[in-house]
């Protein structure tokens, strides 16, 4: 896969309907590429070199002599897992004019063939150590850097050395034959096809009018289409040659291991890496250009309406100290005020926009950008545009508060306070990609502890007027320049937006009102209730325990991550009782939480809770009505309090609902531009027959939903449901107990919960299909998606069984994988999926997809056909058999080091026995699914009379010619 998403730039503003979730814009965390980057490191030098920041203590540094560094850290939780990771500094800005696409594609190349393993063995090599493709074995190129991930099960020696092997295999010793490269070029260009959605032009646009005249715009990662069908492969290892190179590579290692054992053994490996013929040079990337504040319109059907204004300035290549990371923190909270802001715009009656926010970032050590972006309706643009820019305006004039100042210090230091108490149990996989990310931007790894010691010595005594003088310089440099997409034309084009902007900027602003000062006021709920009942589940840790109003609580307390608690609330039950006569109303299920609380709203709400670490998300869950947060064993009080207020008192404000509608105007036309969209808005309807409960609303059902209707259809079931509380992670028995005893324990009773209705359980997956169902698209004329399934049974009636399938669906996946994409190079990533309910009887499937261009659909039919039939005749080979059940027993014994795997899995294991049975059978189940089994698998469940089949191809014309 390609990165070219990285940069804060391309911020995601992708409306999620789907996902149930308002519109939001991503902006940068703590630790994403910031403003400094010296000019050029010697050979084997860190960043530390230069700066007076201390690096990690906890993080070995070095250098080889020929130039690769390394960065080694010892992290023994969870126990015996690591992280590799080998970057590789060029990508595609390093390509020249015949090259444009193929770093990427050398990066496919790594997994295709070196001295020391053949085409096709690279991938089986890491299945047999338990590392699934794609999920444990990964690799990545952007614009500047080419990165490969590996995750390792286990610390072991047989597998370090033979990940360290692989690595060295992908540093210099590719074969990168003519006929493998010819391979693999249709899995390239079906990338390239996945990947060419209205959100990747709109992107590449934005980027070619923010930097014109530059590089980057030129060069992006998934390149051009001919040279991926035409470039021989001596321009591949042209590339490969002169920028794979050990003064460019950083290896990076963590884990449960010993560092100077890592360290002899990178030494031992990488140590011989020589360069070979001439280097690469680093690429020219143009200076910024002058320009006066201009407009540029981009029309693209089934695009949300968006609004971008930008400021381009020179880069800032200065080195990353001390003074230039407390430059960055005072922006960095300037800009929190600012977007808070402009999200209380958005949440207020008639809001001018649906969402906005702000942010600085650096472009590829090319330009500096400030960019505002907007969303809104198509309709009201105009207002849009006015009253962010008007808002953004407001704050560089007249800066910020001292109250609003100090409310986003308190929420930064809580978050900082939050990462140091967590350090120690950081994953390898998460650290490896901290220090990944520093090496990108030539920052200094530096410790959480560190970064809040400096955190507090910046704030102490910080008044509004330096983040005020830190912040209105980003807001000038060339431009304004004004970047909007539209989904229809607008009249008057470029000239009309330009005039919109001038004419907003011409309206005199005054300075921001004042917040009222609010407390928070639900930390009482009734006398705390009583514990009626308890039981110890002692080979899992957990607890049971019951209150005397109904309430039933699952304590289970874990040390995966310090200082991290997770909590789930289940209240009913869920889509089993959803009307079946109507369109469902989940796609507004965010509306419940933006709409806060009956005493207080969500913004008031998160300005009183600042220092406070705590979460909030509802969803409608097959069997409950689920309320979600994660905190720290500190604000456990208030993550119960939040929870349970959200229950007892919601606050139903129509302006959030409202919100929703808004943004679901453009959601099918958002579906409908892609295949992968179409796919993901229907295909749970279709799977489960067209039931109302799961099929997505049409267009006349958004816009003619009411609030009233989402208050009527969960109210009865929010004030009478069970209730069931599970929390798990850094917390004892008794303190949760406790504290949930004052909060969800104190409301009125509540019953058990109820057998579900067997009408509401009654769901059918759809009856086999002699040709494949017809779905349409209006994206490229070469993008299809072809979709296979045979129903199974539920998970309850026969745990085993679907153990069986799942691995012969491991089985399938792998083959699958082997015949289209090593063989044909006909697919990207094909995948073959198994689920089994524990929640509808006799409900379950296992599937097979793909992305093709639609005249390679029959021939995906045919393949599986066929590898369902070799599945169905003869069992697999012992070595297909390991290489199916090693990632997915690793992958289990992985989940289970997590809290949130926990909190699934005894989510109703209350009132269910059959939970705790799957959790205590999970691993040893896969174990003993043997060859035999998979083979019964297959004749039970690949049966060509119960196949159901579907086709996403593009829109046709009467004339039959592709739109």
């Amino acid at each position: 896969m390609f990165r070219w998403m990285r940069p804060a730039l391309a911020v995601a503003v992708a409306l999620g309907l789907s996902g149930f979730s308002l519109p939001k814009v991503s902006l940068p965390k703590l630790h994403v590429p910031a403003l400094t980057k010296p000019a050029k490191l010697d050979v084997g030098e860190w960043p530390q070199a230069h700066s007076d920041l201390p690096a990690d203590p906890d993080t070995r540094f070095g250098a080889l002599p020929n130039g690769m560094r390394y960065a080694i850290r010892r992290q023994t939780t969870p126990p015996g897992q690591s992280a590799l990771r080998l970057q590789i500094d060029a990508g595609s800005l390093m390509e020249t004019d015949a090259q444009q696409g193929l770093a990427h594609f050398l990066e496919h190349m790594a997994f295709n063939g070196s001295k020391a393993v053949p085409e096709g063995e690279m991938i089986k090599i890491l299945e047999r150590l338990g590392l699934a493709f794609g999920a444990d074995t990964n690799a990545s190129t952007d614009f500047e850097q080419t990165q490969y991930r590996l995750d390792l099960p286990r610390s072991d020696d047989e597998t370090v050395d033979t990940s360290l092997m692989l690595l060295r295999e992908a540093a210099s010793n590719l074969t990168l034959e003519p006929a493998a490269v010819d391979r693999e070029r249709g899995v390239v260009l079906s990338e390239e096809r996945a990947r060419d959605t209205p959100g990747y032009r709109i992107y590449q646009d934005r980027l070619a009018f923010l930097l014109a005249g530059q590089r980057p715009p030129l060069r992006l990662p998934i390149g051009k289409v001919d040279v991926l069908k035409t470039a021989p492969a001596s321009q591949i290892t042209d590339f490969y040659r002169r920028y794979y190179r050990p003064e460019r590579a950083t290896l990076v290692a963590t884990g449960d291991f010993d560092p100077a054992v890592m360290e002899a053994k990178i030494k031992a490996r990488f140590s011989d890496w020589v360069g070979s013929g001439p280097a690469g040079a680093d690429p020219e990337l143009g200076a910024v250009r002058s320009r006066k504040p201009q407009a540029k319109l981009k029309i693209e059907p089934g695009a949300g309406l968006s609004i971008q204004i930008a400021w381009v300035r020179a880069p800032d290549l200065s080195p990353d100290t001390g003074a230039t990371r407390q430059k960055e923190l005072l922006q960095r909270l300037g800009f929190s005020v600012l977007n808070r802001r402009l999200q209380a715009l958005s949440r207020g009656q008639n809001p001018a926009f649906l969402s906005a926010g702000a942010f600085e970032a650096p472009q590829f050590h090319a330009a500096n950008v400030t960019v505002v972006v907007i969303n809104a309706d198509a309709a009201d643009w105009k207002p849009a545009l006015a009253g962010a820019e008007q808002e953004v305006r407001r704050l560089a004039q007249y800066g910020v508060s001292q109250v609003e100042l100090d409310r986003e210090i308190e929420e930064l230091r809580a978050g900082l306070k939050a990462s140091v108490s967590a350090a120690a149990t950081r994953t390898p996989s998460d650290l490896a990609g901290e220090i990944t990310d520093a090496v990108a931007d030539d920052r200094v790894v530096t410790s959480p502890a560190d970064e809040l010691a400096a955190f507090e010595a910046a704030v102490k005594g910080l008044r509004p007027e330096a983040i005020a003088s830190e912040l209105k310089p980003l807001f000038k440099g060339q431009g304004p320049l004004i970047f909007m997409t539209s989904p229809k034309a607008v009249e008057g084009g470029e000239a009309t937006l330009l005039a919109a902007y001038t004419a907003s900027a011409a309206v005199a602003v005054k300075p921001a009102t004042g917040n009222a000062v609010v407390a928070w006021p639900y930390t009482s709920f009734g006398p705390p209730g009583e514990v009626i009942d308890t039981k110890s589940i002692v080979d899992l840790d957990a607890t049971f325990l019951r209150f005397s109003n109904g309430v039933r609580l699952t304590v289970k307390p874990t040390k995966f991550k310090d200082d991290e608690v997770l909590v789930r609330v289940n209240i009913g039950a869920g889509r089993t009782v959803l009307p079946r006569d109507q369109a469902s109303l989940a796609w507004a299920a965010n509306a419940f939480m933006e709409g806060g609380l009956r005493q207080i709203d969500a913004q008031d709400m998160e300005r009183v809770l600042a220092s406070r670490v705590y979460g909030g998300r509802f969803s409608i869950t097959d069997d409950a009505f689920v309320l979600t947060g994660e905190t720290r064993p500190a604000d456990l009080d208030v993550q119960l309090q939040v929870l349970s207020a959200y229950l007892a008192e919601p606050g139903w404000r129509p302006e959030a609902f409202e919100r929703i509608k808004r943004a679901g105007k453009s959601i099918h036309d958002q579906y409908e531009a892609t295949d992968s969209g179409v796919l993901a808005r229907d295909l749970s309807g279709l799977l489960h027959g067209q039931d109302p409960r799961w099929t997505f609303p049409s267009r006349e059902a958004i816009s003619g939903a009411k609030l009233s209707m989402f208050q009527a259809l969960l109210t009865p079931h929010l004030n009478t449901g069970a209730i069931e509380v599970i929390v798990v992670g850094d917390i004892s028995v008794e303190k949760a107990t406790d504290l949930v005893a004052q909060t969800f324990g104190a409301l009125p009773s509540r019953p058990d919960p109820a057998s579900p209705d067997a009408a509401g359980l009654n769901v059918k997956f759809p009856g086999p299909t002699a040709t494949p169902l017809q779905l349409t698209h209006k994206g490229r004329s070469d993008q299809a998606i072809g979709f296979m399934a045979w129903p199974t049974n539920d998970f309850n009636s026969d745990p085993q069984g679907a153990r069986d399938a799942d691995v012969m669906a491991d089985v399938f996946e792998n083959r699958l994988l082997q015949e289209l994409r090593e063989k044909q190079g006909a697919t990207y990533s094909p995948q073959v999926n198994s689920s089994h309910s524990q929640v509808w009887p006799g409900w379950g499937y296992v599937s097979a997809n793909v992305e093709v261009s639609p005249e390679k659909l029959p021939g995906f039919i045919t393949d599986v056909r066929q590898i369902a039939a070799d599945l169905r005749g003869t069992p697999p080979t012992a070595d297909e058999l390991a290489r199916a059940k090693k990632p997915r027993l690793d992958g289990l014994e992985k989940a289970r080091e997590t809290n949130g795997y926990w909190l699934s899995e005894l989510s109703h294991a209350q009132t269910d026995a059959r939970k705790l049975d799957a959790v205590r059978s999970a691993v040893s189940g896969v174990e003993r699914v043997s060859g035999q089994d998979v083979q019964r698998a297959a004749q039970k469940v690949l049966r060509d009379e119960t196949l159901w089949m579907l086709e996403v191809k593009p829109q046709t014309s009467p004339s039959g010619a592709a739109q």
